[in-house]
């Protein structure tokens, strides 16, 4: 069964991280290595089967593929999962055992952080491997990519809203964003200080009161988000929000935000479509972070990040080129742009280990 999965996906090694001592139960999937070695955050959540979380690591790990590709990156798709409760199950020796567990993949897999994860956990992990970015800037690395990402998602917002609306002015438009994490709050942030009305939801109430307080946003419940009269839809923490229960609900015109898979299956893709709503395909929109952390594989430059940053904007608008071109949604146009990107510089054979200069010159403390 696994294998008949992995054959769907695509995937080239799934790793199962197993270390009882130190209670770690992890998954690492590497789907696709063809534009160099796969980078992908790691996620840490208590998913409810062993099951559930394979299911993401191999939905997450292929999306960071066509992430990569999307971004113009030299590096492949992979990530990782560990399977607990980040508030209250995190330790020192399960970050470090964690870390053997990339390192002994040899390079094939870089890891960063994702939801759940903090740079101060990847401390840890950094002590095990030099295959970590996302660090302290102590390393040469960029610390929490976060921004990063909030940011991208705001340039791949304004070309979304100019292909929706005919122009790029933020604040002329109401959000409803789903998820207060490091990325959500940091879009909330943006958003505000473009002068834009904001409706907010979180399974955290503190998160939710800190973005009333400081943002000027409207708290709701976590299942009124979808009923909200608002212009956008951004969903900002887990997947799989706009489905089949979701989205006869929605008086969106447009679904933009940093989660990952937003979309619970292609034939809701078709659905959105047809309701006549912009859909900005998430790893197109949300690649600001793995944008700043593959930076560190030469070397490390803020400015150079932010101007990479702005580049999702045209990756958008091609997008949405490539969907008129093709007459097709934009959620496969964003895939077609990926895979062709892979086929014509995969067949430039581009060194696997491109960047692991600097991972090599590494001295780690133990």
């Amino acid at each position: 069964m696994i294998f008949e999965t992995l054959d769907i996906y695509g995937h080239e090694q799934v790793v199962f991280c197993h270390n009882k001592d130190a209670g770690l139960k992890a998954i690492i999937a590497i789907h696709n290595t063809v534009l160099g070695p796969a980078l992908g955050g790691t996620r840490m959540w208590p998913y409810k089967s062993e099951a559930e979380a394979l299911n993401d690591v191999l939905r997450l790990s292929r999306g960071m593929t066509y992430k990569n590709a999307v971004a113009g990156l030299n590096i492949g798709g992979g990530k990782a999962v560990i399977i607990g409760n980040p508030a209250t199950d995190k330790s020192e020796a399960l970050f470090r055992a964690f870390g053997q567990f990339v390192e002994s993949l040899g390079g094939r897999y870089i890891t960063a952080e994702d939801v759940g994860i903090d740079v101060n956990d990847m401390e840890y992990v950094y002590r095990e491997t030099e295959y970590v970015t996302g660090v302290h800037q102590v390393h040469g690395g960029s610390g929490d990519p976060s921004p990063f990402t909030a940011y991208g998602s705001l340039q791949g917002l304004m070309a979304t809203l100019n292909r929706k609306f005919g122009d790029e002015d933020v604040g002329k438009y109401s959000y409803a964003v789903q998820g207060l994490g490091h990325v959500g709050m940091e879009y909330v942030k943006l958003l505000k200080e473009r002068g834009a009305k904001i409706f907010v939801t979180d399974i955290n109430q503190a998160l939710v009161d800190r973005a009333v307080t400081e943002y000027g946003a409207e708290a709701v419940g976590l299942d009124e988000i979808y009923d909200v009269p608002a212009d956008v839809y951004s969903p900002c923490a887990l997947g799989g929000t706009v489905n089949e229960q979701t989205l006869p609900r929605f008086k969106f015109k447009v679904i933009c935000g940093s989660a990952n898979n937003q979309l619970a299956n292609n034939e809701i893709g078709d659905e959105v479509v047809k309701r006549g709503i912009l859909y900005a395909p998430d790893y197109a929109v949300n690649a600001g972070g793995v944008m700043n952390v593959a930076l560190e594989l030469d070397g490390y430059n803020r400015e150079r990040a932010m101007r990479m940053m702005r580049t999702i904007y045209h990756n958008l608008s091609r997008i949405y080129e490539i969907s008129d071109r093709d007459g097709i949604p934009t959620y496969r146009a964003a895939d077609r742009l990926a895979e062709e990107r892979i086929e014509k510089i995969g067949k430039l054979k581009l060194p696997l280990g491109r960047g692991r200069t600097r991972f090599q010159g590494r001295i780690r403390g133990n």
